[in-house]
């Protein structure tokens, strides 16, 4: 009788060498988040092309100042035009909480709305509205694209819904403002459209937790929409004449999550009322993919990274170009990767001509103003 097979211990077997079921190290190099958010990024635009959207694939144009989307309403000010005027946007991108929003309404909600819906009645994914205001001789037009709405058979509106999804539903009394006011200006909008009045909505928002829904039922108020128009008459009129509008959070805890604290001034950086373009030169906080997309949407104006920046993402030196460091007493410049520097923005690096004559000065990037168009 054989002696019974010796068993190896999986641990061994992992590392040892000798067996087919060893990791492959290229695939354990590759199991991290930029890994991920590439291909995460791919998906999404093989999807949209494959959904006859490509239109959605890289970066939005600016906004015209007199157009304006639901989702920016009644928010700060100065955030609304940073995002509109693809000011370069701080952090990292929400991308899963976007993700879990959309699932939560496509699975979740428009189901549930098809299931209570009474009879001769339907749920649309979404409606398109168009809307042009004329205020005090200002001309506006919002446009822009509703959550799910029952509808008639021939999907004319008849309630109109916004969905959100939060952290948690404790403390929540009443819907905050802003959405009020996207759901305001679906309502203005599609009654203007439709020969049937269309004035009311949910908001319902949804816990990413528990799954447990909180609703609230909007009916259109004309004193509440005014306010909104008058925001957006004054947002069109900052935009027009170049001025950079006032930060104008609703609570001052805002600001901790903006994605532009630190050019507006509200964050830990020597940076304040930083205009729309431009990166901040030893900033460091940008994503990657924020950074990608800003300079994909300034390619036509010779948008670089900052050398502070190269040295943080040095691979995208080749594909989008970098600034020289330049010293402001001297006004030697020199090449981002010429300058020893450890990475560290709270020392920057001193100019080489400078420190020769025994005075140290550090070296920085160009202003945000001086950045786009330099030849």
């Amino acid at each position: 009788m054989s002696d019974p097979p010796t068993e190896t211990p999986v641990e061994d077997t992992l590392v040892s060498g000798e067996t087919d079921f060893d990791v492959p190290q290229a695939v354990l190099d590759r199991i991290s988040n930029r890994e991920f958010t590439e291909w995460y990024s791919e998906q999404q635009f093989q999807t949209n092309i494959l959904e006859g959207q490509a239109y959605f694939n890289g970066p939005s144009p600016p906004k015209d100042p007199d157009r304006h989307s639901p989702s920016k309403l009644l928010q700060c000010h100065r955030k609304a035009s940073y995002a509109r005027q693809n000011a370069p946007r701080e952090g990292t991108p929400p991308e899963g909480l976007f993700w879990i929003g959309t699932e939560f309404e496509e699975q979740v909600i428009v189901p549930f709305l098809q299931d209570i819906t009474t009879q001769n009645t339907y749920v649309t994914n979404s409606l398109w509205i168009d809307a042009e205001i004329v205020v005090d001789g200002t001309e506006l037009r919002v446009r822009g694209s509703t959550d799910p709405a029952i509808v008639t058979p021939d999907a004319e509106p008849l309630l109109v819904t916004e969905i959100k999804t939060t952290t948690s539903l404790d403390h929540l009394s009443k819907p905050k403002p802003h959405h009020r006011a996207q759901l305001h200006a679906y309502l203005f909008a599609l009654d203007r459209e439709y020969d049937h009045s269309v004035t009311d909505g949910m908001i319902v928002y949804g816990s990413r937790k528990t799954l447990n829904i909180e609703a609230f039922h909007i009916e259109f108020d004309a004193g509440f929409w005014e306010r909104v128009v008058d925001w957006m008459r004054e947002q069109t009129v900052f935009e027009r004449s170049g001025e950079l509008p006032p930060a104008t959070p609703e609570r001052d805890w805002e600001c901790n999550y903006c994605s532009f604290k630190h050019r507006c001034g509200q964050g830990d950086s020597p940076y304040a009322d930083i205009g729309y373009d431009g990166l901040l030169p030893a900033f460091t906080g940008y994503d990657r993919q924020n950074l990608v997309d800003y300079l994909e949407a300034h390619d036509g104006r010779d948008a670089r990274l900052t050398p502070a920046l190269a040295h943080q993402y040095p691979e995208l030196v080749d594909e989008y170009g970098a600034y020289d460091w330049s010293c402001s007493r001297c006004s030697e410049s020199y090449a981002w990767d010429t300058v020893e520097w450890d990475g560290n923005t709270d020392d920057l690096p001193f100019c080489p001509t400078c420190a020769e004559s025994g005075v140290l000065v550090t070296v920085s990037g160009p202003e945000p103003h001086e950045q786009l168009d330099v030849k």
